[in-house]
């Protein structure tokens, strides 16, 4: 029988979306896929050892993705979709996929179904429409100015508004196409697809009922593939003191990390923080150590603590490992997966905008000795392990697939 050709396609603006789907892509048995993957430039470093042919698209900069998220403006104009929708087809064409995979790649919504390619979108179950949330005022400009409690007031007023512009620019790109809007809820945006799989699991969001083309994959835990650093043996292996592992991501407040360590200085703990490139130090704690990079999974298991941005990919490999975490959230993505994690009772969520030294020393003091929050996050990894999402995504594949 033939392999089936599956292209998966990564919107490159967070490291994120790439390693998710790029841990999907070495997981599929190569003896039934032909496996081609596509993200723009800059990521060779995490695609070592990888055998499947890749191809190079189009992608906005982090840095232009990281300022919309800030301002609260929409992230893609309708001439960037439009372009990306060009891109897809000559990829799509070129490749000629049985089934296309996309981890927010929005513009696939209109080039697979021109195309008449079956579509499977990676999306988080905070993004769902058919998830309750609860909505935070974000890190933006007006959180600058007001008081938190008047922002959030005036962010919950507004945000079906703002929900319904950041809409506007693919559904004129689908008109254009020939295509029917996809109405005024932003959630609809992120996650419309022949098959839409939420790389979460369904517990934290109280098991939704969900319609048929919708279901939970699991969490999607990926490391880059780098080295230890030399003192790796020293501060983790040979540490009598808990360990606590920080880092803010490639879409966290780079910044911050200086006032997280200089948080955790004066606490009888050991510090691994990876800076994720984003920043240089002038000087470093005496119970810090630090790289660009770390495996985030293995730094999890040896930590007591997670100290992240709040997104899921950081979190989800601490609360694999059974360890609680605190999240110093910024945009709305962060927000609304800290809130299912506290609700769960396996975490913290502080503001980044309004982090204090004092209040992130005392929050990690008091969570190191609670035994609750250790239990809730245990708990999770027991859930997590019952997830399989290799299995959950194949069995989705197949549902659409041609025979």
């Amino acid at each position: 029988m033939r392999r089936k050709k599956i292209l998966l396609l990564a919107e490159a603006v967070t490291l994120a979306h790439v390693g998710r789907l790029l841990t999907l892509a070495q997981g599929l048995p190569p003896e039934q896929h032909d496996i081609h993957f596509a993200c723009a430039d800059g990521y060779d470093f995490c695609f070592q050892g990888s055998t499947f042919q890749r191809w190079r698209i189009d992608s906005i900069t982090p840095q232009q993705f990281l300022q919309a998220l800030a301002q609260g403006s929409p992230v893609y104009d309708e001439a960037t979709l439009q372009a990306y929708v060009a891109d897809d087809m000559r990829l799509l064409q070129a490749v000629q996929p049985d089934l296309v995979i996309g981890d927010f790649r929005l513009s696939l919504s209109v080039s697979a179904r021109l195309q008449q390619i079956p579509y499977i979108t990676i999306s988080n179950a905070y993004w769902s429409p058919h998830v309750r949330q609860h909505y935070t005022v974000p890190a933006l400009p007006i959180t600058r100015t007001l008081p938190i409690w008047l922002a959030d007031t005036l962010f919950r007023l507004v945000r079906p508004i703002a929900f319904a512009s950041h809409a506007v620019p693919l559904n004129r790109v689908r008109r254009r196409h020939g295509l029917p809007s996809l109405g005024s809820d932003l959630r609809r945006i992120y996650t419309d697809a022949d098959h839409t799989l939420y790389a979460d699991i369904a517990e934290l969001f109280g098991s939704p009922a969900m319609p048929a083309g919708h279901g939970f994959l699991g969490p999607i835990t990926w490391a880059p593939p780098v080295a230890m650093p030399p003192w790796w043996q020293q501060s983790v292996l040979d540490s009598s003191r808990p360990i606590v592992y920080v880092t803010l991501g490639s879409s966290g407040l780079a910044q911050l990390l200086p006032h997280v360590l200089r948080a955790l200085a004066p606490l009888p703990v050991t510090v691994v923080a990876a800076t994720a490139g984003n920043i240089d130090l002038a000087s470093v704690p005496p119970n810090a150590f630090v790289a660009p990079f770390l495996p985030g999974d293995a730094a999890a298991r040896h930590a007591s603590i997670v100290i992240c941005n709040g997104g899921s990919p950081t979190s989800h490999q601490a609360l694999r490992a059974g360890v609680p975490v605190i999240g110093i959230a910024g945009n709305l993505d962060q927000f609304l997966n800290m809130h299912a994690i506290v609700s769960a009772g396996a975490g913290a969520l502080l503001r980044a905008d309004r982090l204090q030294e004092a209040v992130l020393r005392a929050l990690c003091t008091r969570l190191l000795g609670d035994p609750h929050a250790r239990r809730a996050a245990q708990h999770l990894a027991r859930l997590f392990g019952q997830y399989q999402p290799i299995a959950r995504l194949q069995a989705s594949m197949a549902e659409l697939l041609p025979a």
